[in-house]
């Protein structure tokens, strides 16, 4: 699977998902950096095939109205450390990623997945 992780997350977790075998950049990758806009994110995102994943409720805001990104992993855990994020996607990923084979938008709390369907 291919991610796209935004600038309100950690590198490492870009790193993380790479070391478990995707295909993950963080926006400290693109020309722009962590200064790179959500337009210009998505544009990147949906270019290339890849799941934006972001803290940003802009991004599940925009996703919601105007599909843009294509692809939206919200995470919605509020402040916890880079630590504890990684177990939690750890925990998740297999069903993340099974999320994903039929809908194009999943919120992970610290509790649950929610996979939304349009």
């Amino acid at each position: 699977m291919k991610f796209l992780v935004d600038a309100q997350l950690p590198r490492r977790l870009a790193v993380h998902l790479t070391e478990l075998g995707h295909d993950a950049v963080h926006t400290l990758e693109l020309p722009d950096q962590n200064r790179t806009s959500d337009d210009d994110i998505c544009s990147v995102a949906d270019a290339q095939n890849r799941i934006v994943v972001s803290k940003d409720s802009d991004f599940r805001d925009t996703h919601i109205l105007d599909n843009t990104p294509s692809r939206l992993l919200h995470v919605a855990t509020g402040n916890i450390s880079n630590t504890e994020l990684l177990a939690l996607m750890d925990a998740y990923l297999e069903e993340i990623l099974q999320a994903f084979d039929h809908s194009n938008h999943v919120e992970l709390h610290l509790t649950a997945l929610v996979v939304r369907h349009r």
